[in-house]
């Protein structure tokens, strides 16, 4: 729909205004004079002229009926009146036309002859000004009722709507309806008030995803804390109560101990990390770093879990630098989240692929173990918080279900990606990059 600016549509109000009583002006002046001319009337004159001229010939005639009439009919045609006087001021003859109303002016002559006054004639004109500024009186109500009314239709009901949806806005009812304007300075603050409004509830849709969230998260947070505390204080109330009385029970017992407490270690060092991301909007200390040594000081932390698996973990791809801007922090702890995750879905004497290379203005890296892969429900979900499959991803496996998650919002912190699949020769693959220069999400 096309749409005008208030400036044009206050011209053209002007415009209206100031033409439509000119223009009945002109009318009402044609219609009474035949012409265009809005100088002296000249018809009427020419016409009064006549008039007298018929009377001044025709003195003997003034009591004639028949004549009356002939002048009666030249006075009809021409709008005037006259009243004809003796010389001793009787009136003799009198017609004003009873349609015409608006007759005021008048011209008055006597009639001489020889020297002698035979008598007087008043001729009483049309007062064709008054009818004119009627004519353009009207066309001035006209024109401010046709702006009035057009002002209304375009600007002041839309205001007015607009007026009530802000309220119901400030009520909390975003289902509003906003007119369609036809002033483009109201259309656009319809298309603010548009945006404001979809703001507005994906701001509260996003508000009720995060309390779900939330409460999702403190309820899984709550059982998982609770089942290696039940254990850990299950085997601490064995060693104090004596249960464990051989020497070799007492250290199996402290091993289990010691795992549950490394467990509870780990999830708690998670959730610190995941709130922070999540919800603190942690700032990244950027520095240029090596991805590739990133990626090395991963494999080397976790070297050993490896082997107790028996997992070789290879390196390909290495030759070059990866030189991003990052947090090395955050990025180490993203890349030992997903070589853990890799390691615990690996099953003995598997193998683990780690690539990382440049790729155009991106550095990417990869991850491909030779595990069972992930499911295609898995794949929907696996980025959501405390997330496990219900086979081998789950908590048998050691982990919280954040990992995933907390290296993907660092990931992306960065500028860059995670994603998942499966790869076509087998296994699971992650695969990331992260821009060679980016800017710091805020």
């Amino acid at each position: 729909m096309k749409t005008i600016r208030i400036r044009k549509f206050t011209i053209l109000s002007l415009f209206i205004i100031l033409t439509l009583p000119w223009l009945f002006f002109v009318i009402a002046h044609f219609i009474d004079t035949k012409t265009l001319s809005l100088g002296k009337n000249e018809t009427q004159q020419r016409n009064l002229d006549k008039s007298v001229q018929f009377i001044e010939t025709n003195t003997k005639n003034w009591n004639s009926p028949k004549w009356q009439n002939q002048l009666k009919s030249q006075l009809k045609k021409t709008h005037m009146g006259v009243s004809i006087l003796s010389a001793s001021n009787q009136e003799v003859f009198r017609f004003i036309p009873k349609q015409n109303h608006s007759i005021k002016t008048t011209e008055q002559f006597s009639i001489i002859e020889d020297g002698q006054v035979l008598g007087k004639v008043v001729f009483y004109l049309p007062n064709l000004k008054l009818f004119q500024m009627i004519a353009a009186f009207t066309g001035l109500l006209l024109a401010f009722f046709i702006v009035g009314f057009e002002m209304r239709r375009f600007i002041l009901k839309p205001l007015e709507k607009m007026s009530l949806a802000a309220r119901q806005i400030a009520k909390g009812d975003l289902d509003v309806q906003l007119p369609v304007a036809r002033i483009t300075e109201i259309a656009e603050v319809g298309d603010g008030f548009n945006v404001m409004v979809r703001g507005l509830k994906e701001s509260f849709q996003k508000q009720i995803e995060m309390e779900e969230e939330r409460r999702f998260v403190i309820s899984s947070v709550a059982h998982d804390l609770r089942t290696p505390l039940f254990a850990l204080r299950g085997y601490l109330d064995g060693l104090e109560q004596g249960i464990a009385h051989s020497p070799e029970k007492q250290a199996k017992y402290l091993e289990i101990c010691k795992e549950k407490s490394a467990q509870l270690d780990r999830l708690v060092e998670e959730l610190f990390t995941y709130t922070k991301m999540e919800y603190l909007e942690m700032e990244l200390n950027k520095n240029s770093i090596d991805l590739k040594q990133v990626l090395e000081k991963s494999i080397d932390s976790l070297s050993l879990r490896a082997q107790q698996k028996n997992i070789s973990i290879i390196m390909k791809d290495f030759k070059d630098d990866c030189m991003i801007m990052g947090d090395s922090y955050l990025l180490e702890r993203a890349m030992n989240n997903l070589l853990d995750n890799a390691i615990r879905h690996t099953p003995i004497n598997g193998k683990i692929l780690v690539q990382c290379y440049k790729d155009k203005k991106r550095v990417t890296f990869t991850f491909q173990d030779s595990g069972r892969g992930f499911t295609s429900e898995e794949l929907q979900h696996v980025f959501e918080p405390l997330y496990r499959g219900e086979v081998s991803r789950n908590r048998s496996t050691g982990g919280v279900g954040l990992g995933l998650t907390i290296s993907q919002k660092i990931i992306r912190r960065h500028g860059g990606d995670l994603t998942v699949k499966n790869h076509t020769d087998g296994g699971a693959l992650v695969a990331g990059w992260i821009p060679i220069a980016f800017n710091v999400q805020s």
